[in-house]
């Protein structure tokens, strides 16, 4: 039977070089509390020192918050993670090599958590191959100290995949909102379930210990069976959370849209103006076919959802990599969250989702690309951002539509009877030769036949097995002076058309999707 017990005495369990795996999507899910335990309970005792935490999701707020709290130089031995832009504090202790340190796609870990609690040997997927977390390229590896593969190629039945091998977890350190007398617990006042089912099983299966926040605690039997996700013959230690560290998100306390308490209308979308932004959302609208499960990404993609709205093509099913399935995902520090969902699967098996291929569409920011259709979103002049579940998604959608400026840093543009203006050129190519980190892989893609769309403002460009090759220009656009000069490589011309007038007319385009 797990025993409650504050946090301090919750962190004591927790031996020196342990394997820590935590929950946790931004804000969601976040066991703060503990978290915070960790760092104060270390700061003043040196204990528990030399841990290797592993985590899916980026969990934290850009600064202190989340996994932030275990950046103590001599807390943590090495790192195992998803996503890292929200958590500063650990790059920082990666580039300085103060740690060893990996990224490996948030869809398989999650699964390799749940592979692990059945004591299977690891996960076995294609998810990788050709990106950056193949060994013969970096092997997810990064820095100088890491030189461990944790990744192996194999081959079945003549074909390659990835093998992701397993490790022993000591410690799962999960979140939920109430827990009953015996352990068991609902997690009714979160954006969803995530992964913690997985983490506290494989922790149980290791013979580790788990420890559990919650909000509130409740007598025995007095809970819904069909509410609990977490049996209590797998907690260990429950911890009541603080209720400043313990918010549904790190911007709201509770929103009962988040959790599908309450189905809220949604006020109709102002239409956005007449940009490059929109001319790109257009563009990528285009591509869109009704009644599409589709995967938005952060920044530019979202004008998609607000170009259909106008448009008035609302069949799409937009998906989150939490879980959430339908609804209106949330942005910034709730991301994760879905404003009226459908759905809301554990993230594991929202990832089998998307490996199986569940995905129409993913339309995804393009921050670097090269000659070979590569792109990398994952590491910019040495910063590690995180691949996140970008490689589940991109590698296994039916489509892939990565859209974006098509320079930075200053680029000014105004759209003007029909026409797009360039007034201010960016200093930035984007358009590599060949890009810092391969985060998707043109060759794969190629391999097995995806259709791959590279849409800016002024051209469009698809990939071919020779290559990118140009197909539209905006009207307006020289291509010499305004698409190649501002290339690293020269892409393949054959019979490049003009984007739709259409895109560049301030009225409503008439799609019928």
């Amino acid at each position: 039977m797990a025993k409650f017990v504050t946090a301090k005495e919750a962190v004591k369990h927790i031996e020196n070089g342990a394997v820590i795996a935590t929950s946790g999507f931004v804000g969601g899910l976040v066991p703060e509390t503990v978290l915070k335990e960790i760092q104060t309970t270390y700061k003043e005792s040196g204990a528990p020192k030399n841990l290797t935490v592993v985590f899916a999701a980026g969990q934290g707020d850009g600064g202190e918050r989340g996994l932030n709290h275990l950046a103590e130089e001599g807390l943590l031995r090495c790192i195992i993670g998803g996503h890292f832009n929200l958590t500063p504090r650990l790059g920082n202790l990666i580039n300085e090599n103060k740690v060893l340190a990996y990224n490996l796609p948030q869809g398989t870990l999650s699964q390799w958590f749940r592979d692990i609690a059945g004591r299977r040997p690891g996960t076995v997927t294609k998810v990788g191959l050709r990106t950056f977390v193949d060994p013969r390229l970096e092997g997810g590896k990064l820095n100088e100290g890491t030189t461990e593969d944790i990744v192996e190629v194999i081959k079945m039945n003549d074909e390659e995949w990835l093998w992701y091998k397993p490790q022993t977890i000591n410690v799962g350190i999960i979140r939920g909102t109430t827990a009953d007398q015996n352990g068991n617990i609902s997690m009714e006042g979160e954006i969803g379930t995530g992964e913690a089912l997985a983490i506290a099983e494989a922790a149980h299966a290791c013979g580790g210990i788990v420890i559990a926040q919650v909000k509130q605690v409740a007598i025995q039997g007095t809970l819904d069976p069909k509410d609990i996700k977490i049996p209590g013959v797998i907690v260990d230690y429950v911890v009541e959370g603080d209720i400043p560290d313990h918010f549904m998100t790190w911007d709201y306390e509770f929103n009962p849209a988040f959790n599908g308490d309450l189905k809220v209308p949604v006020d109709s979308l102002t239409a956005m103006p007449l940009t490059n932004r929109k001319v790109i959302a257009r563009r990528c609208a285009m591509e869109l076919i009704p009644n599409a499960v589709v995967n938005l990404g952060i920044g530019m993609p979202e004008g998609v959802s607000a170009v259909a709205s106008e448009e008035g093509a609302n069949s799409m099913v937009l998906t989150t990599e939490a879980g959430t399935i339908g609804g209106i995902p949330a942005g910034g520090l709730s991301f994760g969250a879905a404003t009226n969902a459908e759905a809301i699967l554990d993230q594991p098996y929202q990832f089998d989702f998307y490996d199986g291929g569940g995905v129409d569409l993913a339309i995804l920011g393009l921050a670097e690309a090269d000659e070979h259709g590569n792109i990398n979103v994952s590491k910019f002049k040495g910063r590690v951002a995180g691949c996140g579940g970008f490689i589940n998604i991109t590698q296994n959608s039916k489509k892939v539509i990565y859209c974006g400026t098509f320079t930075a840093g200053g680029l000014k543009e105004t759209v003007q009877d029909g026409k797009l203006i360039i007034t201010q050129e960016g200093r930035n190519k984007k358009f590599l030769k060949q890009v810092e980190q391969i985060t998707f892989s043109g060759d794969y893609a190629n391999s097995v036949g995806q259709p791959v769309l590279y849409v800016t403002e002024r051209a469009v460009f698809k990939l071919t097995p020779d290559g990118m090759e140009l197909i539209e220009i905006a009207p307006g656009i020289d291509m010499e002076k305004d698409i190649l000069a501002h290339m690293e490589f020269k892409p393949i011309i054959n019979a490049v058309k003009l984007m739709d007038r259409r895109i560049f007319e301030d009225k409503p385009m008439g799609l019928q999707i």
